[in-house]
């Protein structure tokens, strides 16, 4: 019994400290909860102007900062930090110039995000070559259209799972979403027109209805639509908006 108590505590124990030293948005955080990531979460509630104790302690005070914090940003007022909910943190913290390289793991830390100065290009092979200036949320959503890019189109294709045969419209636009963790699970181009913010993002925009959904991904096209005859989903054609659901990712 003795041994299997000491095995068991030699598999805990490992796992409980690099809970601890997690970085922010790697795991669900609420009440009793400690570590590295609680103490980001904190000082980021400081940046986006909620008074916040910084102490690494995930006690009441801090979850109802949480709620305060998340009304203030329309989301469920429940003192509960998911990933989803921590990228929204992480990307206004970002916005706000103020992110710290390391806390968030590398994810969108570093310099205020602004407007690109340049546009994307796309290469003879049919991938996207992102500016100079593009963040690094912005060139891992390029990089997960490149891995696309000439994918064929397969009707329901990257629904249900990531790394599919083919990819239809809305399964293209989730999975280069996905690969900036923008977005967790699939969605269908229904579902794409309430993601994000309303309007025309700087660096991303996704134009959504029920039959059909494309981007611009720092000025360059990211669509299905033209595949079969340019063998890319990257466009540097535009293609009509009119009936639209317009979208971006917060703060991009």
């Amino acid at each position: 019994m003795a041994g299997t108590v000491t095995a068991l505590a030699a598999l805990v124990v490992p796992s409980i400290a690099q809970a601890a030293g997690a970085h922010l948005g790697q795991r669900t955080l609420k009440i009793g909860m400690h570590g590295h990531d609680v103490r980001v979460l904190q000082d980021y509630l400081g940046v986006v102007g909620v008074d916040t104790s910084v102490d690494g302690q995930y006690g009441p005070g801090t979850a109802k900062s949480v709620k305060s914090w998340e009304r203030q940003v329309q989301l469920k007022p429940n003192g509960i930090v998911t990933r989803t909910t921590a990228r929204v943190l992480i990307r206004l913290v970002a916005v706000a110039g103020a992110a710290k390289p390391g806390d968030n793991g590398g994810a969108l830390a570093g310099p205020v995000i602004g407007p690109p100065t340049g546009k994307a290009t796309l290469a003879p092979d049919g991938t996207a070559i992102p500016p100079a200036d593009a963040p690094a949320v912005v060139q891992q959503v390029i990089a997960a259209g490149n891995a696309i890019a000439h994918k064929p189109y397969v009707y329901g294709g990257g629904h249900g799972q990531w790394t599919d045969s083919g990819y239809d419209c809305s399964g293209s636009v989730s999975y280069a979403l996905h690969g900036g963790n923008l977005l967790d699970v699939q969605e269908d181009s229904t579902t794409l027109e309430s993601f994000g913010d309303p309007g025309p993002g700087q660096w991303i925009t996704i134009y959504a209805n029920s039959g059909h959904t494309f981007m611009l991904v720092a000025g360059l096209r990211f669509d299905t639509s033209g595949l079969s005859q340019d063998g890319t989903r990257w466009h540097d054609t535009p293609h009509p908006t009119s009936g639209y659901v317009v979208r971006h990712p917060t703060g991009l």
